[in-house]
């Protein structure tokens, strides 16, 4: 019996659990705010809100305020500075360092052990119990795993407590037994240089027998061309002929999904998306065919809803959401995050079991006109013109361009190819018209160029993006490029970048 055979008998009664998602959705959510509630008592926080009080969600909701990082950060920077039962009735060491992707302030979310093994690693195990309940024939675990990492650094002057990417968290805490199953080494997958990096992994994994591999697709494509130059390859076939899943998550996989498919020709390599954060594990894809995720509804994660397209949005619980309608995304967890707005908007696309997409950012849009026009459109309509034109978008990002003395205003989408399109102009065009479709608010603004002018598109030099985050310091990691905004604070950084030759290494 091989290895995958022995993982899979493993998992079988997990997947069974999982059964309970598709029936019993509001139980398996009260039982988790009855859980966190109760360890949440004896902390600081839990006596200043009274959670002694709450007993039933209306209580919850009615005596714990909604929370915002920044109304969090002084509790937070109380406890990396070593104090305990503050959010959580612990001592927390770890910190899971993220940039935001809406502001240059870093966050700091807490990792507790009760996170990382009911929210983390339970999301990472059932990522492979619904990947082997879809593919029976697998022989993943017969091979190595390639898993990007970040980094971590000392945190303040505190004792044996780090921050760093949640991935680098996840690797330190890694059960050793497992860690024997993928790949970098340790030392590798937590150097803090992205090239460096890059350059060890390609060759420490070039000769081994690779079948997964996890990570932000933007920064695997980058590490599976270097192995692709090293090796001489066409293909990734050639190098790792039992390469067979690629679990990815942190950004929308749409713009990269034909690049993986020019690379990889096997007919047996599958995408299964993850929706995890530094803030916890929250969906899985459970199906191939379907590109919308499973809500994870009994891990350390309670979930609450605030509907974007109300003028007076009331929260609601999971049992509460309709399909087809924005939310924003707001959880209580075991990582002593309370009532908190994570800044991620979701669509449910049924229930029973909860299925959904990620359709942007709270703070991640552009809505300088009154167009509304989020990452869900814009991931869309860029497909919509690589499929017509042949075009491969590498990166992007996209802002307002405000009115001038003629009352004329405009989008400008600042595009890093992989595939130049022939015709630019029909480029422009085609994304335009698709937005128009999508979206009516986009469309009423555009009628007869009134209000919104055709949006511009400015071809962006090779490794602009990359070198716009070596200068900023968020090389590598689970950092990623700001898509939309309001501003033009990040756009007009590149741009001035863009009319620079890039400096000689």
């Amino acid at each position: 019996m091989n290895l995958t055979s022995i993982v899979g008998r493993f998992l079988l009664s997990r997947q069974r659990e999982l059964e309970r998602h598709f029936t019993d959705g509001e139980q398996l959510q009260r039982q988790v705010l009855d859980r966190l509630l109760a360890q949440g008592a004896n902390t600081e926080y839990g006596r200043k809100y009274d959670f002694s009080r709450v007993h039933s969600y209306d209580d919850f909701a009615k005596l714990i305020p909604q929370a915002t990082y920044e109304e969090l950060a002084p509790w937070i920077d109380r406890m990396r500075h070593g104090e305990k039962n503050v959010l959580w009735p612990e001592l927390v060491t770890w910190y899971a360092k993220s940039s935001g992707t809406t502001n240059d302030k870093s966050k700091f979310i807490p990792v507790t052990r009760e996170g990382l093994k009911r929210i983390h690693y339970r999301g990472s195990i059932d990522a492979m119990a619904y990947y082997l309940q879809n593919n029976p024939k697998s022989r993943m675990f017969d091979g190595k795993s390639l898993i990007l990492g970040g980094s971590h650094q000392p945190n303040y002057n505190v004792a044996h407590s780090l921050v760093g990417d949640l991935s680098a968290i996840l690797i330190e805490n890694i059960n050793p037994v497992a860690g024997l199953l993928r790949v970098p080494k340790k030392k590798t997958a937590l150097m803090s240089d992205f090239e460096a990096k890059r350059e060890q992994i390609a060759r420490e994994t070039i000769h081994q027998n690779v079948t997964n591999l996890s990570g932000v697709p933007s920064w695997m494509m980058s590490v599976l061309v270097r192995v692709l130059e090293l090796s001489g390859a066409n293909t990734l076939d050639e190098v790792w002929p039992n390469l067979e899943v690629f679990f990815h998550g942190g950004i929308a996989f749409t713009p990269y999904r034909h690049q993986y498919e020019q690379i990889i020709r096997s007919p047996q390599m599958r995408y299964m998306e993850t929706y995890n954060a530094s803030e916890g594990f929250f969906g899985l894809q459970n199906d191939f065919a379907d590109t919308s995720m499973m809500l994870m509804l009994d891990y350390d994660v309670f979930y609450e809803f605030i509907p974007l397209d109300s003028p007076t949005p009331e929260v609601v619980p999971l049992w509460g959401v309709e399909t087809n309608k924005n939310y924003a995304m707001m959880i209580t967890t075991s990582c002593g995050l309370w009532r908190y707005m994570i800044g991620d908007t979701v669509m449910f696309t049924q229930k029973n079991p909860y299925k959904f997409i990620i359709t942007g950012r709270t703070k991640y849009f552009i809505n300088a006109f009154g167009e509304e026009l989020i990452m869900d459109n814009a991931e869309r309509g860029l497909a919509y013109a690589c499929e017509k034109t042949g075009a491969e978008v590498r990166e992007y990002t996209a802002a307002p361009v405000f009115m001038d003395e003629h009352a004329h205003c405009r989008h400008q989408w600042l595009i890093e190819f992989a595939r130049e399109p022939k015709d630019l102009d029909e480029f422009a065009r085609l994304l335009d018209d698709h937005l128009q479709e999508l979206n009516s608010d986009y469309e009423a603004k555009r009628s007869h160029s009134v209000t919104l002018q055709p949006l511009e598109i400015v071809k962006a030099r090779a490794d602009l993006f990359n070198d716009w985050l070596k200068a900023h310091h968020k090389l590598g990691g689970q950092h990623k490029i700001p898509r939309l905004s309001n501003s033009r604070k990040h756009i007009d950084e590149l741009l001035k970048m863009n009319a620079m030759q890039p400096s000689a290494e």
